[in-house]
């Protein structure tokens, strides 16, 4: 037993046992009670690692006794796929359940991988289940998607952290044979970053490096115990959102050489080049904005030319523009302006159109003033005159404040001209 490592000894065999994601299996929760019919859809579980997507999975077999079939798209292949589906078929006897196919990383199965289930899972000879850590969305082919539920899992609270270690110390075979006394847990929970493999393979690792029955465990054994056992801390390759992390704060910080060496990590790791290309189209939006407008097309173009070219010649093309956006001014302007208004949006509700902007397809809408005193900016000399476009209960909010490079000074020299002390504070 003690070979196998803690994360698979404790995990959980019901949905009882089975730590976080209370908004989906919690007492009258959506998948609770679609588990608890006994009838349960095709669904994809989405979320970061370690949340528990497979355990789930495997729970809901269990629980409703379907037979449970497993691929992984990492090492699977089309003839894998079919492999496991005329499993299934032979399972398959009068009014008796159809057999669950579980798809771990479903977004890393090609088109045709993904078309090779349609048939399938539209027939009900399987029930699928896949699990992402990518949205589904931009990774799962549409016809696939439409037939399956998306369930939301997220990173686990400390509550349900702290949970997971007293439950690992206390009712482990192995551990709770040893007197283990937690004096700090700031640490574990830092270094788990709400996954509860990663956190259970800390504890083993700290407990498995102390002599004797007795462990006591601080904030300070940890990160000792780590950064002499990085390689055996990440031996799952479990750094795949730290090292997404760096490179994005790489690139924000203006430093290519830093971009470029975790841009070498990830490629050299196996990451998916569609995966950093997508984040680079993001982070042109959100970190150099309207600083360099010219930032979005390039990463653009690049998300479009690494779909059609693949690797290894994509390497040089996501190199360009991860060099081109760290050497980029940078703005999150735009990134700013809009979650202040959507905040305010959220707290001021539904303000109603001032009646000049309203459209006024109908002569009742005209009589009753929509659209009227509306000026036609492009009446008037620069095509523009000054009006009153939001809610009057908001007419004085400012959201858009143009920051200190050389695009937006003049984009706030430009609105100056235009609406004067309103964009001088």
């Amino acid at each position: 037993m003690s070979n196998q490592p803690l994360a698979e000894r404790l995990r959980p065999k019901t949905l009882d046992d089975y730590i976080g994601q209370q908004h989906l299996v919690g007492k009258g929760a959506v998948l609770r009670k679609m588990i608890e019919s006994g009838n349960i859809s095709s669904i994809i579980l989405w979320g970061p690692p370690g949340v528990g997507k497979t355990t789930l999975a495997k729970i809901i077999a269990n629980t409703l006794d379907r037979p449970f079939y497993t691929l992984s798209a990492v090492s699977s292949g089309v003839k894998d796929v079919r492999e496991a589906i005329d499993k299934a078929k032979k399972t398959q006897f009068f009014n008796r359940p159809n057999p669950i196919l579980f798809i771990d990383e479903i977004h890393r199965f090609s088109k045709s991988q993904q078309d090779s289930l349609l048939a399938s899972v539209e027939q009900g000879i399987v029930t699928l289940i896949g699990a992402t850590t990518e949205n589904p969305s931009f990774e799962v082919i549409s016809p696939l998607l439409s037939r399956c539920q998306v369930y939301v899992l997220q990173y686990l609270e400390k509550d349900d952290l702290a949970k997971i270690v007293e439950m690992a110390i206390t009712k482990d075979l192995v551990l709770k044979e040893k007197k283990i006394t937690i004096e700090e847990n700031e640490a574990m929970f830092r270094y788990s970053g709400g996954d509860a493999r990663k956190l259970l393979n800390v504890l083993e690792l700290v407990i498995n490096a102390e002599d004797g029955d007795e462990v006591v465990i601080t904030n300070e054994i940890v990160t000792d115990r780590l950064q002499k056992n990085l390689a055996i801390y990440d031996k799952n390759g479990e750094m795949h959102f730290d090292i997404i992390s760096a490179f994005i704060k790489s690139i924000r910080g203006s430093d290519p050489d830093a971009a470029v060496y975790w841009l070498a990590r990830m490629i050299e790791g196996g990451e998916d080049a569609k995966f950093i290309a997508r984040r680079l189209l993001i982070l042109a939006a959100e970190d150099v904005g309207l600083a360099n407008p010219n930032a979005l097309l390039l990463a653009q173009s690049t998300f479009d030319a690494v779909h059609k070219i693949g690797m290894p010649e994509s390497r040089i093309i996501l190199s360009e523009c991860t060099i081109y956006l760290a050497t980029s001014p940078k703005s999150n302007s735009a990134y700013s302006a809009i979650d202040a208004a959507i905040a305010l949006v959220k707290s001021a509700g539904d303000l109603p159109v001032p009646l000049h902007i309203r459209n006024a397809p109908t002569k009742l809408m005209k009589d009753l003033g929509y659209g009227k005193d509306y000026k036609y900016a492009h009446s008037y000399d620069n095509n523009f005159v000054e009006q009153e476009f939001l809610p009057k209960e908001i007419k004085n909010e400012r959201f858009y404040f143009p920051q200190n490079n050389p695009t937006e000074a003049k984009i706030l020299e430009k609105l100056k001209s235009w609406w004067g002390k309103r964009f001088e504070k």
